[in-house]
Parts: C-alpha cells; sequence; structure tokens
C-alpha cells in the first residue's frame, strides 16, 4: 500500500491565512521496504477550476515546493492535489488552504480604540446581517495589544492571547478565521475586547515596555469578508461600531488583572443586546508596522490541572497547590457574594512561610507582581484571567470563602513531534520536566521565563533551538522569531538581546554570544527542518549584522557582556562565570562565521569571505589562548581551569585538529576530577556532553549526566523539581527556564544515536555513542519533513540489537561497533557483538 499523508501548506495541515507563495510538503507511506518516490505532479484549484499545476516533476522532492502561478486572490480558499509516482505505484492526497489579505488591502477597515481616558479593557461590538448562508466567510483581526474576539457570544476559534506580538513599528500581526460554518442567514454580532499586551503596558517595568516607540492605547482593525450567490459583502470597523469599558478594570502582563464581575454586560456580543448607553469607537492611527498574517501557531488552553493540596493559612488565606509548576492561569468558579473580593497570589515555589513567591525580588516592576483580583457580583462566577499569563505551581487565595480553584496550562500549540526514553528513569525524568518547560515558555515566541520576563532572550533561545526542533512543532514559531530578531537591528548594527526589542535603554553591547541567534537558529531550521527559505529571509540582516560585528574586533578577538551565564559559582540571581568572556564571544563569532559560509553556499553567495574571517579568528584564538602544552584553553582572569572555554573550543572546530583529542582529554579529566560534575553555564552546557562522547569519554558524559549532587540536573530532581531551573542552585530565582536542559541535544543524537545527516534529515546517521556505559537501552523518534524516524537498542549478554524504522524519503547509516550499513526506507534490525 502507498498513501500521501501529512500534506501541509506552510508546514501546516490545511492552514487559514498563508502567504502569496505558499510551500507544498507531504509523506509518503509505504507498507513495503525501500520505497522512494520518483515523481510528482502538484495542482492547485479554486471553486473555477485549474489555478496552477506543476505537471510532472520527475524528482524526490517532497518538502517546500513552491506555488509558482498566478497571483493568488486574497482571502480565498483553494484546494491543491498532488499526484506522487513512487517504485511501487502511484498515491494521491489532497489539502486545502486560505490566502491571507495578500495585498495588504482591508476594504473600509479602521483601528479602532475604546472610550478615552479608561484604564478598563475596552469592550467594542458592531452589528450586521447576512442574507444567505455564505459560501465563504473569513474573519480578520489585527491589534495593537491583544484582542478578544466573539461571535455572537462565542470565541471564533481555540486561539486566546493573540494577535502575535512583534515590533509594532515594524510588523503587525493578523489573524484569519474561518467562519463560514457560524454565519446562518439573520442578524449577528462581532464583539472585541481589547486587552494591554506589550503594546499599552502601563506598569513601569525594567525593560522599558510602558514606554516602547509603538507604546499607545490598545485597538483593533477587524475585516469579515463573505461570499454567497449574491456577491461579497464586508463588515469592517470604523466609526460605526459602539464601545464602552468593560469588566476587566486592569490587565498587566506582569502585574495580573483586576475584574469587576458586577460591571458586565451580558449576551454583549450577541445580535440583541442593546448598546444604546454605548459610546462611538474612536478611530486611530494604530501601530505603524506593515500587516502580516500572524504565522506561528495561536495561544491555546492546555490541560486543566485539579489541587494536589490545600493549606489553610489563618482566617480568608489558603494556599492551593498543584502537582507542577505551569504557564498559565488559575481557573475560579465562585459563589454569589456581591462585592467580595478574592485575590490570587501565583508563584513557581513556596516561602520558609508556605506562601508563594510572588514577589519581584529585583524590584523589575513598580507594584503588584502576579496578582489577580476577583471582585464578585450576585450571581456564580467563573473566571480566569483574559490578557496575561503567570508561571506558577501554588496559589495564595485571600478571600471570605475559599472558591473552587484549577489551573490551565496555556502555550503555543506546538504538538509533540519527538520522543525519548532510556534505561535510566532519573533521564526519564528529565526529559519530560524539559519538555513541559518548553512549552510553557511558548507564547508566539520562545520566552525566557512564564513568570518573571515574558522576553524572548535570543541566547536562550539559541542554545534550544535544535531541542525544540525535535521535541515539539515549533517550525513556524522559530520562523517568526528569526523575523523578531532580524527587525530588532531596525536596519542597522547588531541585533538585541530581547526580541521583540521596546527600546529597552539597557546597553548588552557587546553581545555576539547571543546576536548568534540570527545565523544559528535558521541555520537548526535548516539543518532540520530543510527550510531553505528563512536562510533566503534573513540573510540581508545576518550578513550585514557579521559585518558590523567582524569589524568591531581586535586583530580577530571579541569580547561580550554575556558569558557563559549561570554557571555553578555565579550568584543564584544570574551572572557570568568567573573566566575570560573574550574565548566565548570569539567561539561564537567562528561559528556564525562558518555558518555565514555555509548558508552563502546554499544561496548561492560567495562563502569565501566568511571562511577567510573565521580562519583569522581561529588562528588569533590559538594564538591567544590555546596552551598546547598543558593541554588547556586559557583566558586572563580564569578562576582555575574551565571547562566552558575547552567545550566551545571544541564544538566550534577551532583547536588544531592534532591538538582536538588532547584538549579533550584534560576536559575528561577536569569532569573526573570534579567528581563526575560540570562546571558551565547556559553556552557551553549544550556542548559539553556530545564533545565528551565525541573523544572518546562517553562514559565520563554518562557520569555527567547521572550525577545527583550539586551541579547536577539530578540535584534538581532530588529536590522535587517539576520543571527547569534558571540556576543549578536550589536558590534559583526561577523555576521555568529550559537553557540549561540542552542535554536532550545528547538525549537524541548520542544516547538513541539519531541525527540528521543533510538538511531536512534526508539523510540520516542512527549511531547510538553510549554502548557499553551505564545506559542499557534507549529509544527515540524524530519527526522528519518526511515521516517519522526511529530507534531502539539494547544491550544483552554482551550484544546490542538495535531496530530502526526509516520514512521514506529517506536514507540512513548505522553505525555500531565493527558495522556501518546504508539502508532505504523501511524496518531495520542489526545486532553486533560488544568488544
Amino acid at each position: 500500500m502507498i498513501a500521501v499523508t501529512g500534506l501541509t501548506v506552510e508546514h501546516t495541515v490545511d492552514p487559514v491565512g498563508v502567504p502569496a507563495a505558499p510551500r507544498f510538503g507531504w509523506t509518503v507511506e509505504a507498507d513495503t521496504a525501500g520505497v522512494h518516490q520518483l515523481a510528482y505532479r502538484l495542482t492547485v484549484h479554486s471553486p473555477g477550476g485549474v489555478v496552477w499545476s506543476t505537471g510532472r516533476v520527475d524528482a524526490a522532492d517532497s518538502i517546500d515546493i513552491p506555488y509558482d502561478g498566478p497571483a493568488l486572490a486574497p482571502l480565498r480558499r483553494y484546494t491543491w492535489d498532488v499526484v506522487v509516482t513512487t517504485t511501487a505505484g502511484e498515491a494521491v492526497g489532497s489539502g486545502s488552504f486560505v490566502t491571507a489579505v495578500l495585498d495588504d488591502d482591508w476594504p473600509g477597515a479602521a483601528f479602532v480604540a475604546g472610550p478615552p481616558d479608561s484604564v478598563a479593557a475596552p469592550l467594542l461590538r458592531t452589528t450586521f446581517d447576512v442574507q444567505e448562508q455564505p459560501a465563504e466567510a473569513y474573519l480578520v483581526v489585527a491589534a495593537g495589544g491583544l484582542a478578544r474576539v466573539e461571535l455572537d457570544g462565542r470565541a471564533p476559534d481555540e486561539s486566546v492571547l493573540g494577535p502575535g506580538f512583534t515590533d509594532y513599528d515594524v510588523t503587525t500581526q493578523y489573524t484569519v478565521v474561518d467562519v463560514t460554518d457560524r454565519l446562518t442567514p439573520g442578524r449577528h454580532a462581532i464583539g472585541v475586547e481589547l486587552g494591554r499586551g506589550f503594546y499599552g503596558m502601563l506598569g513601569r517595568n525594567t525593560w522599558d515596555w510602558e514606554s516602547a516607540p509603538w507604546h499607545d492605547e490598545p485597538c483593533a482593525r477587524v475585516l469579515l469578508i463573505l461570499r454567497d450567490g449574491r456577491g461579497e459583502h464586508i463588515v469592517a470597523s470604523g466609526p460605526h461600531w459602539r464601545t464602552t469599558a468593560g469588566p476587566t478594570l486592569v490587565d498587566d502582563l506582569y502585574a495580573g488583572e483586576d475584574y469587576d464581575a458586577r460591571r458586565e454586560q451580558p449576551g454583549w456580543s450577541t445580535a440583541t443586546f442593546d448598546d444604546e448607553g454605548w459610546m462611538p469607537v474612536r478611530e486611530v492611527e494604530g501601530p505603524r508596522g506593515r500587516p502580516v498574517a500572524q504565522r506561528q501557531p495561536p495561544i491555546v488552553e492546555g490541560e486543566l490541572l485539579e489541587p494536589t493540596a490545600i493549606t489553610t493559612l489563618d482566617d480568608g488565606r489558603w494556599v492551593v497547590s498543584f502537582e507542577r509548576v505551569i504557564a498559565g492561569w488559575a481557573e475560579v468558579e465562585a459563589e454569589p457574594d456581591d462585592g467580595a473580593v478574592i485575590e490570587l497570589r501565583s508563584g513557581e515555589s513556596l516561602r520558609a512561610d508556605g506562601t508563594p513567591n510572588s514577589d519581584d525580588e529585583k524590584g523589575y516592576f513598580d507594584g503588584r507582581f502576579q496578582t489577580d483580583r476577583v471582585t464578585l457580583a450576585d450571581r456564580p462566577l467563573h473566571w480566569h484571567p483574559r490578557f496575561t499569563w503567570h508561571g506558577f505551581q501554588h496559589v495564595e487565595v485571600r478571600a471570605r470563602t475559599l472558591p473552587v480553584l484549577r489551573a490551565r496550562v496555556v502555550h503555543t500549540r506546538a504538538p509533540r513531534t519527538g520522543r525519548f526514553a532510556c534505561s535510566s528513569p532519573m533521564l526519564n525524568t528529565l526529559h519530560e520536566l524539559t519538555v513541559r518547560t518548553i512549552l510553557n515558555n511558548l507564547h508566539g515566541i520562545p520566552t525566557d521565563t512564564p513568570k518573571y520576563e515574558k522576553n524572548g532572550w535570543t541566547g536562550d533561545g539559541m542554545v534550544g533551538a535544535e531541542m525544540m526542533l525535535q521535541n515539539l512543532d515549533v517550525h513556524e514559531l522559530l520562523a517568526k522569531w528569526v523575523d523578531d530578531i532580524a527587525a530588532s537591528r531596525h536596519g542597522e548594527g547588531a541585533p538585541e538581546v530581547i526580541a521583540p526589542h521596546g527600546g529597552w535603554h539597557m546597553d548588552w553591547s557587546p553581545a555576539p554570544t547571543w546576536h548568534s541567534a540570527l545565523l544559528l537558529v535558521p541555520w537548526d531550521l535548516y539543518r532540520l527542518r530543510g527550510d531553505e527559505r528563512v536562510l533566503a529571509d534573513v540573510w540581508p540582516d545576518a550578513s550585514a549584522y557579521l559585518r558590523f560585528e567582524l569589524d568591531r574586533g581586535v586583530e580577530g578577538l571579541f569580547d561580550t557582556t554575556l558569558g557563559d551565564w549561570v554557571s555553578p559559582e555565579t550568584d543564584a540571581g544570574g551572572g557570568n562565570a568567573p573566566e575570560d568572556t573574550r574565548v566565548a564571544a570569539t567561539a561564537y563569532v567562528i561559528a556564525m562565521c562558518d555558518t555565514a559560509a555555509a548558508i552563502a553556499e546554499v544561496l548561492g553567495d560567495d562563502p569565501a569571505p566568511w571562511r577567510a574571517a573565521a580562519e583569522t579568528s581561529r588562528s588569533a584564538f590559538v594564538r591567544e589562548f590555546w596552551d598546547a602544552e598543558a593541554a588547556e584553553v586559557r583566558g586572563t582572569g580564569d578562576a582555575g581551569y574551565r571547562q566552558a572555554h575547552t567545550v566551545l573550543a571544541l564544538a566550534f572546530g577551532i583547536l588544531p585538529a592534532a591538538d582536538r583529542q588532547r584538549a579533550a582529554d584534560r576536559l575528561a579529566r577536569d569532569v573526573v576530577e570534579r567528581g563526575h560534575h560540570l562546571s558551565t553555564g547556559a553556552l557551553a552546557t549544550k556542548h559539553l556532553l556530545p564533545q565528551l562522547t565525541r573523544w572518546g569519554h562517553a562514559d565520563v558524559a554518562v557520569g555527567v549526566a547521572l550525577q545527583t549532587t550539586f551541579p547536577s540536573w539530578g540535584f534538581w530532581i532530588e529536590r522535587g523539581a517539576t520543571s527547569l531551573w534558571e540556576h543549578w542552585k536550589e536558590e534559583s530565582r526561577s523555576r521555568g527556564h529550559y537553557f540549561l536542559g540542552t542535554i536532550e541535544d545528547w538525549f537524541y543524537a548520542d544516547v538513541a544515536g539519531l541525527e540528521a545527516g543533510a538538511p531536512g534529515w534526508r539523510e540520516a546517521r542512527i549511531a547510538p555513542k553510549v554502548l557499553g556505559t551505564e545506559l542499557s537501552s534507549a529509544s527515540a523518534a524524530v519527526r522528519t519533513p518526511y515521516g517519522e524516524l526511529s530507534v531502539a537498542w539494547r544491550v544483552e549478554g554482551g550484544e546490542v540489537a538495535l531496530s530502526c524504522e526509516v520514512p521514506t524519503g529517506i536514507r540512513a547509516e548505522i553505525e555500531l561497533p565493527g558495522l556501518r550499513r546504508r539502508v532505504d526506507a523501511g524496518r531495520h534490525e542489526v545486532r553486533v557483538t560488544l568488544a
């Protein structure tokens, strides 16, 4: 049997709101081994007939096939099909997509805002008539800030906390929702409640969001397009819309929300509601950025957790605890109690007095932090925040009577696409905690903590991109974020250390370690997903930035304000490792130059200048930092031997080839002398175990991985961690950071043995490298653009038995001691004797 499955447009199944030149992809499934694609014919249809066809293309390509036909119409549904010819016969698959606005034409739709001088979240509404059942109807919403939309009293889709956050002076995202089935003949209403988000924040915060260049009152632009037998009909936001202040009195991403149920207006977004007392909306300029369709998946509600413990503190004060640290909000169910106030203070851990750490310990914000207040009315209430999310495991409740409380997980929709398990229960727990922590930090961008910052720190995302892509469907989220990083340059110099960026006054320059995200993240997308367009899109900014960075170096050496952050010796609140920051800075510039050369080759540009720059810095690095006699990488002012220096020098191929084994041996000796402990921070932890393993010290790497005393991952787990921490120390400020969880890279590539050998996994290497250590088995799978690639191995009586499943479209090389075998698609089993 041959089947065409997994049909995607712009990496999404049947998407709504795609760009003018979408790309198509599919997978081929076969029930016999060795099948491969020979040709395809892709055809796009509109209701009027064929729009474009590739004709027969003799190629094995099945990812990112670009549309190359006549201009597509905006906000239109198209269907498409692909006929695939394989060595075992033909198969057909079909899908659909809806285009975005495309030409930036929003007929009659203006940005509108609520009442002037009102802090409360405004409600906006309009009504309209539908004469006959439409064949197509699409609701488009852009916002300065956040827009919670209702159509006839119900949300049109499952998204929350949208549209997505950007630099509003560069781009403004809008969402497109298919509402065809919701618009029966009759009278209808659209309602929009506006939140401040990062656009209209009022409270002072250390990142200056309250004074961002785009800062203004929240607003929205709404367009509804209906098509029926009589033609096209438009409902657009404008001066005829009505508005009033709503029941959300305060909304702040950091401080929390105040909600007064007595101010609710039941039915406010339905057609029968009487809005006579409302006032006309204000037409406003709105965000200056170019409108773009939201490409990343929406933020959605996930699991609903019941309390695991309720502790009474004193009269009117309780602590409600849940099973793990999450990102999201508490849902409240309360009985009528007119005028009574419920206060919720959320935190990730408990203080000595048993209350949640809901304080802002560093003085980042004015006033309260992670605190919600609800004023009850004379009717039952079911409520949760609309315009913020918290990082928490515990909630202190202050109220007359304890309400029913549950915890809702909220993050960008990112289905799991990878899995890993091994013979160590602790490492399996660590894997689960890592994936959960990543999910807790996906809210339109990869953030650094759902509690304290909610910022897109570039260094965090740079080290984490690979493990994100192997575990979760985050292709479009990371591609969008790459655009944010590029936009933070505003056309010159270096990108900022957080993206999007709102004019933060703190100067972190130079910081090539963090800026490297502008090249390394898109390269990860290309390497693991085969996305060449992301390279082309970022290349003008990436190459211009790298030239800027090279110009401010000194004889091939560089420095950074952000080195190997949060190594074990540093303060629990954060800080650079006690070592020469020039080592990490120069290493990352070399890595960027090597990556730039590779990108240039892919795009048909000249790689020579980047290779020359890399070699200049390699020579400078070796001259300045390499002690060949001691086999050590040393910097000025180092606090003893620094693992990170050697790890980065090995990871980026900087040291002379003849010296690399000696350097790795010296690194392994240091790890062993420390009792199998690491001394690395966020940058070098990613590469420590892979480099130990690569250079023949897999047993040492496993010893570090299984360590349970400080500093180690096991140290966290032994202390009851349910997510990853910001620091190795137990005093870690945040319990919601993923950047020290990059052991995941080692889990997949070295323990399980899955590595991409060509962009998009067109070729794969299956080579577990920890055989003969304390680990006796492992299994893993990754969803490649061609389907799921999986492996499982077990050591039994001096032999290793390995099985793998290779999807159609991939060729793999299995490598075990004494065996190297090339295999095509299908299931394969091998067994070898260990020496």
